[in-house]
């Protein structure tokens, strides 16, 4: 096999890398990431080698580090949190008689691994050629279950495919902490703080086929348990050995294997971690993990990942008709959303997922805006749980905003545990509206569920809390009403303004929501001695709110000025100075209109209840000719105003630019680990960019339009226990309930109640609009596959 890029073909339920890509090796090493929302294992190879990350994450499992600051300020947080690579077990070191297997060295005959969308693994082969001239071909199958928390699995083989005799193998299946590997430090911010040798070890246990390393961080005291056990099956005598000390356990097998045959290894691992639980505890956890995982076999973990995938797809699938690799990319992207979300179970869904160490492994706004909208109507259970832990997390906002001299509860802008860890105050602290992103997925989650007691026990809660804190950051003008003043939004690019439109209309949208939740839970209120006084301000606010408008353009100001600030060079910017936040001063980026990623353009999706479609329009063609995307949280929320706007071409260009933001590493940076947000706007803008879907008041409405391209679209929402499948042609929409009793539904403005019968609707013609354009050179990005 020659080396060099490796090929992807197009498959609808899976993806194959063929050959071995040392320059993309990170990349493919995310996007080969298996997680389940607590455990995630990146797509490194077993042997260990070639490697870039060989991350393995638990979620929520961080160390702290002093946050530097060139001067101090008030307020300023004290202590940053980045993930940490924990135990690794997906180490099976094979020793092919006096050669180690390292694909760097001797010659790869054939190598492949595949994402298997279906099934819920990562499988491989690989045919190797060792230097001495023995030739055995290596499968795996590998799977961190969705079913089983806290289990993953690998079955390794071994086989002889020379003709040369018996070979003699050894192979090493390794738990090893503090693993030196980490990502280079080329200067890019988004990238993760380097932790030297973070775990401290415990314990360390081997008896038998089976090993448990406890170990803790110095800082933040989190102690983790990773236990490892084996099953064999061998085609003659071998002999075994088991040791267990400090950061490395080891289980050695050596074997002869004739000419034709083969071994074959299982490997069961467990992790589980806490911050009050002993080591003896944790070691116990997981060996009785590890017992039962064990006991079920391999088989078995697999066909339950098999059914619960089964399901998800019944109920999530996206079907696309017309772009094969769109197809494949959007499905590969609602995996991974799948897997960031599912088993997280009151604990938060970074932006990365488990699948890499960027951003320090933080949570932000992007889950509340962009996955758990997918999660709410694919997996409301995995949306629950993510806004359950931000409910647990609210003592914390509640002493931050009191710190920052408000009331109520303001949410950290980057975290892992719910402390704010943001060391930049204009784009951190000053970004409140992450307070009303929350406020806006729990109102979604429950009208999309009308799951009481999640209201009654948290959602009020956090809804009441998030209000407050609107009603004391903000203040009321005799001439603009109510302002908001000195917050950035959305764009990074224009920081610390007056009347972010964005936050205050989401703003707008919590404080009445904090008021219809009072009326809802008296009881939640009581509680938290809301009074009708204070009910009456955020009703006044909300009703005062001020929208900053530009007479003489004709738009909205993204923020009071916005507009009369100086245009950016664009013609004078090289593509090679892109991101700017890489290559330009803030101060010269903050004074222009230069906007990093969708920002008004996304209160047109999100808070489009408020805006006409004509100031929609206009809005959207002002703005796209200032958008960098040098984010990738923009193209998806471009997509879908486009879409709306008659934009459909525009749309469908921008709706593979978020899909393939990492099957194309895009930003360049997909090694540190996926773009979870983009790869969640592959759904969204399948069903609110060209479904046309949107969620206003509680009301669930449809307003579908295809790109030319596109011949068919179906995909499955799940709403208030019902199962909804929308069809799209060119020119019918068809509405069909899987189960479930009758639901009202909006299609283009009109009330339709949709039953287990089909109910064929057409399709109105889009709204005839000018062509709208991009600064020079940032049209949308997609690779050709040529």
């Amino acid at each position: 096999m020659t080396e060099g890029r490796a090929v992807f073909p197009v498959e609808p339920w899976s993806l194959t890398e063929v050959g071995l890509d040392h320059a993309s090796l990170g990349v493919h090493e995310s996007v080969f990431a298996l997680a389940n929302g607590h455990l995630g294992m990146r797509g490194s190879l077993e042997e260990g080698e070639p490697v870039v990350v060989p991350g393995t994450y638990l979620n929520g499992f961080f160390e702290e580090r002093p946050l530097p600051y060139a001067e101090a300020g008030y307020g300023f947080p004290e202590m940053g949190q980045t993930v940490v690579n924990v135990t690794d077990g997906k180490l099976i070191r094979l020793l092919v008689k006096d050669s180690p297997l390292d694909l760097n060295y001797g010659e790869v005959i054939d190598h492949r691994r595949t994402l298997d969308l279906r099934a819920g693994v990562l499988r491989r082969s690989t045919e190797w050629r060792s230097p001495s001239g023995r030739t055995v071909r290596v499968t795996s199958t590998r799977l961190v279950s969705l079913a089983r928390r806290s289990i993953a699995a690998i079955e390794y083989q071994v086989e002889v495919t020379d003709d040369l005799g018996d070979l003699y193998v050894a192979l090493q299946s390794d738990l090893l902490a503090n693993d030196d590997g980490a990502p280079s430090d080329d200067g890019d911010p988004r990238a993760a703080a380097a932790l030297a040798r973070p775990l401290e070890c415990e314990l360390a246990a081997g008896r038998g086929r089976r090993a448990v390393l406890v170990h803790r961080t110095k800082r933040s005291r989190l102690r983790m348990a990773a236990g490892m056990d084996h099953v064999i099956q061998i085609p003659d005598t071998c002999t075994e050995d088991i040791e267990a000390a400090g950061d490395l356990a080891r289980y050695t097998l050596a074997a002869r294997i004739p000419p034709g045959g083969s071994l074959k290894l299982v490997k069961f691992l467990a992790y589980g971690w806490s911050s009050r639980r002993s080591g003896a505890a944790l070691r116990d956890q997981v060996e009785a993990a590890l017992a039962t995982a064990k006991l079920a076999g391999f088989e078995r973990l697999l066909r339950e990942q098999r059914e619960l995938l089964d399901q998800h797809w019944e109920e999530a699938d996206v079907e696309i008709e017309g772009d094969d690799e769109l197809q494949q990319a959007v499905r590969v992207g609602m995996f991974h959303v799948l897997q960031a979300g599912l088993r997280g179970e009151r604990q938060a869904i970074p932006a990365k997922g488990l699948t890499g160490p960027g951003y320090d492994g933080h949570t932000f706004w992007d889950t509340e805006t962009y996955v758990l909208p997918v999660l709410t109507y694919t997996a409301p259970q995995a949306a629950r749980d993510a806004l359950v832990w931000r409910h647990t997390t609210l003592a914390l906002a509640r002493e931050r905003a009191r710190v920052l001299g408000l009331r109520g509860a303001a949410f950290p802008w980057r975290t892992i545990r719910g402390e704010e860890t943001s060391g930049y105050w204009p784009a951190g602290t000053a970004a409140f509206h992450i307070n009303a992103d929350i406020a806006d997925a729990v109102v979604r989650y429950h009208d999309a569920t009308l799951d009481e007691a999640f209201d009654r026990d948290y959602g009020a809660e956090l809804l009441v809390e998030t209000g407050r804190l609107w009603a004391s950051l903000g203040h009321f003008d005799p001439e603009h009403g109510f302002r908001i003043d000195g917050v950035t939004g959305p764009d990074e690019y224009t920081a610390v303004v007056d009347n972010n439109v964005y936050t205050n209309l989401m703003a707008q949208r919590n404080l009445r929501e904090a008021a219809a939740a009072v009326r809802r839970q008296p009881e939640v209120a009581a509680r938290l001695s809301v009074t009708e006084e204070e009910v009456e301000v955020w009703l006044r606010a909300a009703s005062l709110m001020a929208v900053p408008y530009d007479t003489q353009r004709g738009v909205h100001m993204q923020s009071d000025g916005f507009t009369h600030h100086e245009e950016w060079d664009f013609a004078a910017t090289p593509p090679e100075k892109y991101p700017l936040l890489l290559h330009y001063p803030y101060f010269e980026i903050y004074r222009t209109q230069v906007v990093k990623q969708a920002d008004l353009v996304m209160a047109l999706h999100l808070r489009g209840d408020a805006f006409t479609l004509e100031e929609k329009i206009a809005d959207f063609a002002y703005y796209e000719a200032r958008t960098t995307r040098d984010s990738s949280l923009s193209a998806t929320q471009q997509a879908v105003v486009a879409a709306e706007t008659g934009h459909l071409q525009l749309a469908y260009e921008y709706w593979a630019e978020a899909a393939l933001t990492d099957l194309q590493n895009l930003h360049s940076n997909s090694g540190h680990g996926l773009h979870i947000a983009s790869l969640a706007g592959g759904w969204t803008v399948a069903v609110a960019g060209f479904g046309g879907l949107r969620d206003h008041g509680g009301q669930l409405a449809f307003a579908p339009r295809l790109p030319q391209r596109i011949s068919r679209l179906r995909f499955r929402v799940v709403y208030r226990g019902r199962k909804l499948t929308v069809t799209v042609t060119r020119d019918r929409a068809v509405y069909r309930l899987v189960d479930g009793d009758p639901l009202d539904i909006r299609h283009h403005g009109r009330q339709v109640r949709i039953d287990h019968d089909d109910v064929v609707l057409d399709v109105p013609p889009p709204p005839q609009v000018e062509p709208v354009r991009q600064p020079p050179g940032l049209g949308p990005r997609r690779r050709s596959r040529g």
